[in-house]
Order: structure tokens, then C-alpha cells, then sequence
């Protein structure tokens, strides 16, 4: 049975999913980030690495049919389709510290780090989520910018779980920078 969620622009939601379901994540507007982590149902001890996912992927890049790892290096999902294939890897959620460093406006600010952790009802001291649809240019010279997403309106990613999962995902803050050209929309998640 098919199960829709829509997480509002700026919020987070926790959402459980077994092996061998596929999770559509949609962007409903265009240009919206979504912090995307996930754990291994009952042991929050093993959870979505993308510093895993790089290594063993060998890659900066999902591409379809890419594994998402654990910090345990078990597969966690696998990329089934990807309408704009570009993600981020690398990027931290969003927090009040980050605010602060970069636009000096973290005191109540949301923030993908607390929607996350109370989505959850944790404390994690850091989430570095896949950041779907963030376009992170990487050059050359190793320096990174954050460019405007490419995902249009109705542009999704479907990902098949290979365990027990349970999801925190937010539809990103930031609306200081191009990482969701500028304003935040909410996203769509369809489970079956």
C-alpha cells in the first residue's frame, strides 16, 4: 500500500520503511533541498554515511544504481531512478552554528539539524545527510560552490530500501544562498 507524506517548506518528518519498499522523493516546486538520513529501524548506532557511501561507491556522485551505505558498510538503498543526478555528498545539515558563521542570523532559525533531530526525537551532535537535488560544483582546484539546484518542478529520485528503515528527512532552510534558489517550498515522499 502507497503512502504519501508531504514535509513543508523549513520542517522535518520521521518515516519508517521496510526492505524492499521504494521511497519517491519529489520536488513539488523546483529548486528545493532535501536533507535526506536515515537509520537501521531500532539501533540508532547504524545510520546513512556518505563518507561511506563515497568510498565504497569509489565516487562524489550518485548515480543510478548507486548503493547508499551505512557507517557499518551495509547497504541501506540503492538509486532505482534519478530524473536530475546531481546530489550532494558532502555538506552537513544546516544548523543555528551555520547560520551564525554565514549570515549571522542562527538564534531561531530553523534549521534541517533540529527538524531532524526532533523528527527522530534524538540529539545527534552532527547529521550529514544526502542532500538531494543540492548542486555542489566541485572544481578543479578542490574549492566547492553551491550552485542553484537543477531538479524542476515534479522532478523526483526513487531509491529502493535494502533494509529496515527509518527515515528523518527535511525540506532545507536556507533561503540566504542559491541552495534552494533563494526561497524554500516543501517537498513530497511517497513510500511503497
Amino acid at each position: 500500500m502507497s503512502k504519501e507524506y508531504i514535509i513543508p517548506a523549513c520542517s522535518g518528518m520521521k518515516i519508517d520503511v521496510k526492505q524492499g519498499q521504494s521511497i519517491t522523493v519529489i520536488d513539488i516546486e523546483g529548486g528545493q533541498v532535501v536533507d535526506f538520513f536515515a537509520e537501521a529501524t531500532g539501533n540508532v548506532n547504524e545510520f546513512l554515511s556518505t563518507g561511506v557511501t563515497i568510498d565504497c561507491n569509489e565516487s562524489l556522485k550518485l548515480n543510478v544504481g548507486s548503493i547508499i551505505y551505512t557507517n557499518l558498510y551495509q547497504p541501506m538503498m540503492k538509486v532505482l531512478s534519478d530524473d536530475v543526478g546531481e546530489h550532494d555528498l558532502l555538506h552537513p545539515c544546516c544548523r543555528p552554528e551555520m547560520y551564525d558563521f554565514f549570515y549571522q542570523n542562527g538564534g531561531g532559525h530553523p534549521s534541517c539539524f533540529d527538524n531532524i533531530n526532533k523528527a527522530l526525537e534524538e540529539r545527534r551532535a552532527i547529521i550529514t545527510p544526502v542532500n538531494l537535488f543540492m548542486h555542489t560544483k566541485i572544481n578543479s582546484d578542490g574549492s566547492i560552490l553551491v550552485e542553484e539546484p537543477l531538479s524542476k518542478a515534479g522532478d523526483k529520485i526513487i531509491l529502493k530500501a535494502l533494509m529496515n528503515i527509518t527515515l528523518g528527512v527535511a525540506a532545507c532552510s536556507v533561503s540566504e544562498s542559491k541552495c534552494n534558489s533563494g526561497k524554500c517550498s516543501p517537498i513530497k515522499i511517497v513510500v511503497d
